[in-house]
């Protein structure tokens, strides 16, 4: 293939705004432009379910400053939507019905909020939390007092509800599952996570689902669930997931895999040779997986942002990052890394649950796919390092032995 003269990235997320900037950094002198719907330039949506929601922030942590991107000769195109993409042609079209030409195309279009399809799902009343739009209009409806109901017990409604609580709001959430973020942590750990919310004056309702959602005159949110109850709320807010927008992709006729995301190999091609993908759409072939990896969290859109850079300009490199992400919840702060089957591996824990300031280790045929450290913050770089490694360690020297000489 020829040296690119034309970079377009679609998705100003960022995994978009990361590599657009590698690729300014690896010394690309062609034109860059980065497509993005968003109407603000690319911010990082950690700080949307926490400095923002508890009032500690006004402004999320922006990628870059705002004068960078005409600094850097980055074209930056805020409100600005994508609708169509031809590979054949090598041109993508705006809404406005405009073709742009590309020698390379690196697809970071995100993720878009899950809905209930129940009655009463599509309420405009109903709230969502994804964009920076979405925070501002949230927070100040957590007030004292509200009765807040969260749908969903994965990290976004956790930390919504943690928010809420900390605004003295009254805050119910509901969870089909019988514990909080199972399918992530598991039996044993997610049990911690439902005490501390209790603890903090979280009413769960757990192993129940919303049946339906009703709007009052009042403008209160009566929400069905499906054992017959009904709750009362002045805010609900659904934090049921995220799906990955692959519409453009799909409707490219780029190859989707069964997760749902973007199929790409390891250096994060798509089935196009002219086309990347990164972020929460992609696929990924990782090295180190028997299955494609895909991956909705901060540490996987910055890094396979920076690193697709380099496949964009001919370096195809694997991508071989260990999945990360963090939490804070209350006086709970929490560091995962790496990728478990809870239900199948076998759970170790180095600590004190009670005390929620404890390593958890999550093994595979003896070897560490995943671990989680909660309130304990000394060996992050030992623990990266048995993640990484697929360490293969006893139970026996995860609980007791110094973890740096095990790494």
């Amino acid at each position: 293939m020829t040296d690119p003269r034309q970079v377009i990235i679609v998705g100003s997320g960022l995994a978009g705004a990361s590599a657009a900037a590698a690729v300014r950094e690896r010394g690309f002198a062609g034109k860059v432009t980065l497509f993005g719907q968003d109407r603000y330039r690319p911010y990082e949506l950690p700080a949307l379910s926490k400095g923002i929601l508890l009032g500690d922030a006004e402004h999320p942590d922006w990628v870059h400053e705002e004068g960078y991107y005409p600094e850097h000769d980055i074209e930056l195109r805020t409100s600005s939507r994508i609708t169509q993409l031809r590979p054949d042609e090598q041109i993508v079209v705006d809404s406005d019905g405009n073709a742009h030409h590309y020698d390379r195309l690196l697809l970071a279009t995100g993720s878009k909020s899950r809905h209930l399809s129940v009655p009463g799902g599509d309420a405009p009343a109903l709230l969502t939390l994804r964009t920076l739009d979405d925070a501002n209009a949230l927070r100040p409806k957590l007030a004292a007092g509200a009765r807040v109901v969260v749908i969903g017990a994965g990290w976004i409604g956790c930390e919504v509800a943690a928010a809420a609580r900390h605004h003295d709001a009254q805050v119910t959430v509901v969870e089909p599952a019988s514990l909080p973020l199972l399918r992530v942590l598991g039996t044993t750990v997610g049990e911690v996570f439902r005490d501390l919310h209790a603890d903090h004056g979280v009413t769960w309702r757990l192993g129940v689902g919303v049946s339906a959602f009703t709007s009052q005159a009042d403008g209160t949110e009566v929400v069905g669930l499906d054992d017959g109850t009904e709750l009362v709320a002045d805010v609900v807010v659904v934090a049921v997931g995220a799906a990955p927008d692959v519409t453009l992709a799909k409707e490219a006729g780029l190859s989707i895999a069964p997760d749902g995301g973007v199929a790409v190999d390891a250096a994060l091609r798509t089935s196009d040779p002219l086309i990347y993908a990164a972020g929460d759409i992609a696929s990924h072939a990782h090295p180190r997986y028997a299955h494609p990896v895909r991956v909705e969290h901060w540490a996987n859109a910055k890094d396979q942002g920076t690193h697709v850079a380099g496949a964009l300009l001919g370096d195809e490199q694997p991508y071989t990052a260990s999945p990360y992400f963090f939490s804070d919840q209350y006086d709970l702060g929490l560091e995962y890394r790496g990728l478990a089957d809870p239900e199948h591996d076998e759970l170790v824990v180095r600590g004190d649950l009670a005390s929620r300031e404890f390593i958890a280790f999550w093994l595979a045929e003896g070897r560490v796919r995943a671990a989680l450290n909660v309130n304990s913050w000394d060996d992050g770089d030992a623990l990266g390092a048995l993640v990484d490694k697929a360490a293969e360690v006893s139970a026996e020297q995860l609980r007791d032995a110094d973890l740096g000489t095990l790494s």
